[in-house]
C-alpha cells in the first residue's frame, strides 16, 4: 500500500478508488469481519462504511481513502493543532498525486476539513459532516477532551454489551490512554479563540455541511456537564451559512451514530454524502455555483445527516478516544 510521510514522521498508508477529480476521504477503507464487525454494529455503526462511501464515489471521482483517526490512535502525535492537521491532509494529497481536491470528513475531522480549507488554496470543495462551520462546540468539546484525558489512566468497561438498547453516553467510561487523549486535548486547547465567523470569508470552494438532527448529547458531570449540540447550529444559524455561501442539510431522527427507528439512517446518510461530493465538485476558475437540492428522503430546509464512519465518530462519547469518540 502506498504512503504519506506526516509531521511527525510517521507514515500512513492509502488506498485510491476509481478516477476522475481527486476526494480526499479520511475513513478505514478497510472493512472489519468477525466480531469486531458486530461489536460495531451494536454500536449503531457500520463495520463497511469506510470502503462502500469510497466505491460508492469511485465511479465518478478518484477517491484517496486513508484511516487517518485510526492512526492517530496507533501514532499518537506530540503535538496535533490546526496547522499539524493541515499539513498531514496535505501530505497525503501530495503522496498521491492530487494537485487539487475535494474533501469530506465527519465530526472532529470535519472540524479538520475547515481549518485545512483555511490554509490552503487546493481545495476544490469542502463537505462537513457532523460538526457545524459557525456555533462549534469548541469550549464544550475542550471540557469533555480534558475530562476523557483525566478518565485515560483508569479505564473500565461500559456497563452492558450495548444489545438491546441504547447506551447512556455520559456513563461510558473510555479506553485511550494518555498519549491518545493529550493529542485531541491539545487540539481543542489550540482552537481556544478561534473566530468562526471571521474565517467564513476565506473559504472560496463550495461547501456544504450537514447533521443529524438527534446529533445532541448531554453529558454528565464527571465529563463537565456540558451538552454537545451539532444539530442546532445548522437550523439556528441556517440563514447566516448560507449567506456565507454553505449548503445546509439536517437529517431528521438521526444522531452522531446515525441510529434511526426505520433502519434507513445509515442509507439516506450515505445518500446525503455521496450526492453532496457529487455535487461539490469545481467550479470555473474564478466562479462559483450553487450545490445540489435536498438528497432523496430530506426534510426539504431541516434535512441531513452524515455517514458514520471510524473517522467520523462520536465526540469521544463512545469509550472515547478520538474527540469525536471511536467506539469500542
Amino acid at each position: 500500500m502506498p504512503s504519506a510521510t506526516l509531521h511527525d514522521g510517521t507514515r500512513l498508508g492509502y488506498e485510491i478508488h476509481g478516477s476522475g477529480p481527486a476526494v480526499l476521504l479520511p475513513v478505514d477503507p478497510v472493512p472489519k469481519e468477525g466480531a469486531r464487525a458486530e461489536e460495531l454494529r451494536r454500536w449503531g455503526m457500520d463495520p463497511a462504511l469506510g470502503r462502500t462511501l469510497a466505491d460508492g464515489l469511485g465511479d465518478a471521482f478518484q477517491v484517496i481513502a486513508f484511516d487517518y483517526e485510526g492512526h492517530r490512535m496507533n501514532h499518537p502525535a506530540a503535538a496535533l493543532t490546526p496547522d499539524h492537521l493541515a499539513a498531514d491532509l496535505l501530505a497525503v494529497a501530495d503522496a498521491a498525486g492530487a494537485g487539487r481536491f475535494a474533501y469530506y470528513g465527519y465530526s472532529w475531522l470535519a472540524l479538520a476539513g475547515l481549518q485545512l480549507a483555511l490554509r490552503t488554496d487546493r481545495l476544490a470543495a469542502l463537505a462537513m459532516g457532523g460538526f457545524p462551520p459557525l456555533g462549534g462546540p469548541y469550549a464544550q468539546m475542550l471540557q469533555v477532551t480534558a475530562a476523557a484525558h483525566a478518565m485515560a489512566q483508569r479505564p473500565k468497561d461500559p456497563a452492558g454489551s450495548g444489545e438491546g438498547g441504547e447506551y447512556d453516553w455520559s456513563s461510558v467510561e473510555i479506553a485511550a490512554d494518555g498519549a491518545q487523549t493529550a493529542q485531541f486535548l491539545g487540539l481543542y486547547q489550540s482552537l481556544t479563540g478561534f473566530d468562526e465567523t471571521a474565517a467564513q470569508s476565506r473559504i472560496g470552494c463550495p461547501r456544504l455541511c450537514f447533521a443529524g438532527s438527534a446529533d445532541v448529547i448531554p453529558y454528565g458531570p464527571e465529563w463537565g456537564g456540558v451538552t454537545v449540540d451539532m444539530a442546532g447550529p445548522l437550523t439556528r444559524d441556517r440563514a447566516r451559512l448560507e449567506a456565507a455561501g454553505w449548503q445546509v442539510r439536517v437529517l431528521d431522527g438521526l444522531d452522531q451514530h446515525r441510529r434511526h427507528a426505520t433502519r434507513r439512517g445509515p442509507a439516506r446518510a450515505q445518500a446525503l454524502a455521496d450526492r453532496g461530493v457529487r455535487g461539490l465538485k469545481a467550479p470555473p476558475p474564478r466562479q462559483r455555483r450553487r450545490l445540489t437540492g435536498p438528497a432523496p428522503g430530506e426534510r426539504s430546509p431541516a434535512a441531513a445527516g452524515r455517514p458514520r464512519t471510524r473517522s467520523g465518530t462520536a465526540h469521544s462519547r463512545t469509550r472515547g478516544t478520538a474527540p469525536g469518540g471511536r467506539g469500542p
